[in-house]
């Protein structure tokens, strides 16, 4: 004899719930990217790319990569570290490697007027063009600064945005 039960509208919408998610992440793929937008620097308006990175002691750091007037329209990376926690002696070099590839950016903030007078000394600035004209793919790269951070992990999709404004 068989028994004969009533389908239950509970255990009907929990088993939808999961197939629901799943449909709709399928059509609405989750999307990481940085952003290009107008952003104040040296008191002008102009394209960066503005993105927050944690390096591998979980300190966060900014990185704003824009073309520079004051260098003649060099792609240039600033280095924004919380007031107070970042005291560097100019001029120093930023590394940076991606496999067996190591580059050494030319620090630029002495030449910055603006930053090389600001007292509280939370950022630094590195020509961006020697490394991105050098690569051809949007590579992970890691950032290493002398006595600040010893590795900052920067994602492909930033390496792209960067190459985007050069």
């Amino acid at each position: 004899m068989k028994k004969i039960t009533k389908l239950n509208k509970n255990n009907f919408f929990k088993g939808l719930f999961p197939l629901a998610i799943i449909i709709f992440l399928f059509f609405n793929p989750i999307k990481v990217h940085a952003e290009i937008s107008k952003t104040e620097i040296n008191g002008e308006l102009m394209n960066a790319s503005s993105e927050f990175l944690r390096d591998l002691d979980f300190e966060t750091w900014q990185l704003v990569a824009y073309k520079s007037p004051l260098f003649e329209d060099k792609l240039i990376l600033r280095v924004i570290g919380y007031p107070g926690n970042l005291r560097i002696d100019h001029p120093t070099s930023l590394q940076v490697d991606s496999g067996r590839k190591q580059w050494f950016l030319d620090d630029k903030t002495s030449l910055n007027f603006e930053l090389a007078n600001d007292g509280r000394q939370a950022a630094a600035e590195f020509d961006l063009n020697q490394l991105i004209n050098s690569i051809d793919k949007n590579r992970p790269l890691r950032l290493s600064l002398s006595g600040v951070f010893s590795e900052l992990p920067v994602p492909p999709f930033v390496v792209k945005e960067w190459r985007s404004l050069a």
